[in-house]
């Protein structure tokens, strides 16, 4: 089992940039595909990024591609989420999750998650 934890969130101004971090513990992470999910207050949760086993392969929701880029450093046990040009809509608790090695933007093929860290983006 791999335990996960978020940081990196915070209040944040519009155009600003923003990088997330979700360190593992408890197994390798190398043998998990990592995504990123967020849920805005009122919404459900939604897909963010995620990341092959190996950092090979990405994919992105529409609404942060070209914004954010998701990357992970298998020998620290760490995959990062960067977004730039953050906007109010991007407001929202940020989720890491893995899954046994299925690069998958579903949530419920997501094994593990984290507990959150909060972004605020200010207008």
């Amino acid at each position: 089992q791999v335990q996960l934890a978020e940081s990196g969130g915070g209040l944040v101004q519009a155009g600003d940039s923003l990088r997330l971090s979700c360190a593992a513990s408890g197994q390798p992470f190398s043998n998990y595909a990592v995504g990123w999910f967020r849920q805005a207050p009122g919404k459900e949760r939604d897909f963010v990024a995620t990341i092959s086993i190996g950092g090979g392969r990405t994919d992105y929701a529409d609404s942060v591609k070209g914004r954010a880029t998701i990357s992970r450093d298998n020998a620290n046990n760490t995959v990062y989420l960067q977004i730039n040009s953050l906007k109010p809509d991007d407001t929202a608790v940020y989720y890491c999750a893995a899954n046994w090695a299925t690069l998958t933007r579903i949530e419920s093929d997501y094994d593990y998650w984290g507990p959150g860290t909060q972004v605020t983006v200010s207008a």
